[in-house]
């Protein structure tokens, strides 16, 4: 079985997010993703709408999705990729880069972005639209 990871905090889904699961699922036969918690969160400086557990049910009722764990740190990654077995690493083009020291460990993959959509752009649209 050929298993792969992404990772995120996939606050307020959209068609980006899911564009990213199915591709990421292509990849292999056993997806896993792994969202950041909220106290990790609150490390980045991050705030999520939606609670880690809220996010986790959302995430697990994708029909891409096999298994949600939790991101707790940014060091984690190495140790996820080996305990879980990972074949492949996932991530959006704007992270291009930044994880290829997992290339030692497995196949790192960057999916370009869904264009015109991001958690931030809807954000700031409904910020725009207040009465």
């Amino acid at each position: 079985m050929k298993k792969v990871i992404t990772y995120g905090t996939f606050d307020l889904l959209h068609t980006g997010h899911i564009n990213l699961l199915r591709r990421a699922k292509t990849y292999g036969d056993y997806l896993i993703v792994a969202i950041s918690t909220d106290e990790f969160n609150r490390l980045k400086d991050k705030k999520a709408y939606y609670s880690f557990e809220q996010r986790k049910a959302i995430l697990e009722a994708i029909r891409y999705v096999d298994k949600v764990i939790p991101e707790n740190t940014w060091e984690q990654k190495v140790d996820d990729v080996l305990k879980y077995h990972i074949d492949v690493f996932v991530m959006g083009d704007d992270w291009k880069g930044k994880f290829d020291f997992l290339n030692d460990y497995c196949q790192v993959v960057y999916l370009p972005r869904t264009v015109g959509i991001s958690t931030t752009k809807i954000k700031n649209d409904f910020n725009q639209n207040k009465v």
